[in-house]
């Protein structure tokens, strides 16, 4: 199946089933199984970590930010009670930047600078600071996520920030055993990306790594990269 065929099962499965489940994952409720609650801790120790690290640099009041692939805010939302000056927030899902938008409203109010929109990833356009793109790598083949990668490099000033899937033996056999839950309903295509792979794309595109980060969870594991003009 081609990237087309891929970006419209994500687009349409994030707009239907795939919304309610990870609305669930994404949320605080209990209505969630084991595995879910594995994701649901790793995504979070993933969006920590980024956090984390944009607050340590003291100037996230004075820098653009884009979250593409933005899901229900789950890093928007924090990075913009942390002080973020400005964030372009956008998803695939119109349902994913709705709840995004609409949690962004009942949590921060009058004071929300997050702009929420629904449009893929390759639609991207204008100029940030920093181009932050989660847990989203995972729904691009091999073939395209290089030049999903360059396409956000053109889009970053100064700093790119993403993380992926790892390909590995022992995370290729994690992939396969997760596939049996929590059901054949659960997700679209998932696809690992060797760490070598990404980053010769990233220099190709004249970045440097400057700080990187391995979140493992049974069932969920990124690693984390950000890299910054070489």
């Amino acid at each position: 199946m081609n990237a087309v065929d891929d970006k419209t099962e994500v687009r349409e499965y994030f707009n239907a089933t795939g919304f309610d489940r990870w609305k669930r994952i994404y949320g605080e409720g209990d209505d969630v199984n084991k595995v879910q609650m594995n994701i649901r801790i790793g995504h979070q120790q993933t969006i920590d970590h980024v956090v984390g690290w944009l607050t340590a640099d003291g100037n996230l009041s004075e820098i653009t930010i884009c979250d593409a692939g933005c899901g229900v805010g789950s890093l928007s939302i924090p990075l913009a009670k942390a002080g973020a000056k400005s964030i372009a927030a956008s998803d695939i899902s119109e349902k994913m930047s709705d709840e995004g938008r609409e949690r962004a409203i009942a949590e921060l109010g009058a004071s929300n600078p997050i702009t929420f929109t629904a449009q893929d990833l390759e639609t991207i356009s204008g100029q940030y600071h920093t181009v932050i793109c989660l847990d989203v790598m995972i729904h691009y083949p091999p073939e395209k996520a290089g030049e999903m990668t360059a396409h956000l490099s053109s889009l970053a000033t100064d700093r790119l920030i993403i993380s992926f899937a790892p390909k590995t033996w022992y995370y290729a056999i994690l992939k396969k055993i997760g596939e049996f839950f929590p059901g054949p309903s659960k997700a679209t295509r998932a696809y690992l990306h060797p760490e070598s792979y990404v980053l010769k794309v990233l220099e190709e595109n004249g970045w440097k790594l400057a700080r990187n980060e391995l979140t493992k969870r049974p069932f969920y594991f990124s690693r984390l990269l950000e890299v910054v003009k070489a």
